[in-house]
């Protein structure tokens, strides 16, 4: 099981990006929204500072960049970081859309979105040297179908409370449309009693909220039984990464430890 952390880019860039490094953390990934700092020039920077850190947009949203422009910074990241580059596409969230106009590009429709994927990813594996992983964040069915083609690996592009159910059938999706062994990404915001305030104010929830329905973002306290808890996710769902938000790195600490 590796680990990752979402963190936000801010003043004092440097500083977080190392400390991130220094904990062991094998994943740095970076949103991409008109709200925070472009995730390419921010993950240069970081770059620039570690070493064994590997780097990733959580994730580009297709609609916001013509493939070549994505080729032209996958390939300078690649450069930068010495291969530690990873590309993470997706859709889009809903709220994109506004973001797209504001950038004068077209959000299309579902199917337009989904072609604009896989000619992102088409374009990258072709002019890009090396060619970076791919992992693609979805939830629905038919983009999980079409990305099951060429995804290297994907994200669960869940809410915090879906339920385990859930997650299983979004597993079994992508299981039923390839032979492949593709591994999965899975988002925990929550550990014990402690919700990530970052993504808990986005999401308008409370914790008492996602337990309530044994929400998958959420683990138990008790590392050892959230240890427990992740061994049988990856046994069963072939999830091989958890990424947190950066608040949260603290109370993984004991889990990763019993990872160990």
């Amino acid at each position: 099981m590796r680990f990752g952390a979402i963190v936000v880019p801010r003043a004092g860039w440097v500083r977080a990006v190392r400390a991130v490094e220094e904990q062991g953390i094998h994943t740095l990934l970076l949103p991409d929204t008109l709200r925070t700092a472009s995730p390419f020039p921010a993950l240069a920077a970081a770059a620039a500072v570690t070493s064994t850190l590997r780097l990733r947009p959580n994730v580009l949203a297709v609609p916001l960049r013509t493939p070549a422009a994505v080729v032209r910074e996958t390939a300078a990241l690649q450069l930068l970081s010495d291969g530690r580059f990873e590309l993470g596409l997706g859709l889009g969230r809903p709220d994109a859309e506004a973001e797209a106009e504001r950038l004068g590009m077209a959000w299309g429709s579902g199917a337009d979105r989904r072609r604009a994927l896989a000619d992102t990813v088409k374009a990258v594996r072709a002019e890009v040297d090396p060619a970076p992983a791919v992992m693609v964040a979805a939830s629905g069915p038919r983009t999980l179908t079409a990305a099951a083609e060429f995804a290297d690996r994907f994200m669960a592009a869940l809410p915090p409370f879906a339920t385990e159910p859930q997650l299983a059938t979004l597993v079994g999706v992508v299981r039923d449309h390839t032979d492949r062994p593709i591994p999965f990404t899975h988002t925990v915001v929550g550990i014990g009693d402690r919700l990530s305030p970052f993504l808990g104010s986005a999401f308008g929830m409370r914790i008492e909220d996602v337990r309530a329905v044994g929400g998958v973002g959420l683990l138990p306290e008790d590392p050892v039984a959230a240890a427990d808890q992740l061994r049988r996710w990856n046994e069963q769902y072939g999830i091989d990464e958890i990424v947190v938000p950066e608040d949260l790195l603290a109370e993984l600490a004991p889990v990763r430890h019993q990872m160990r």
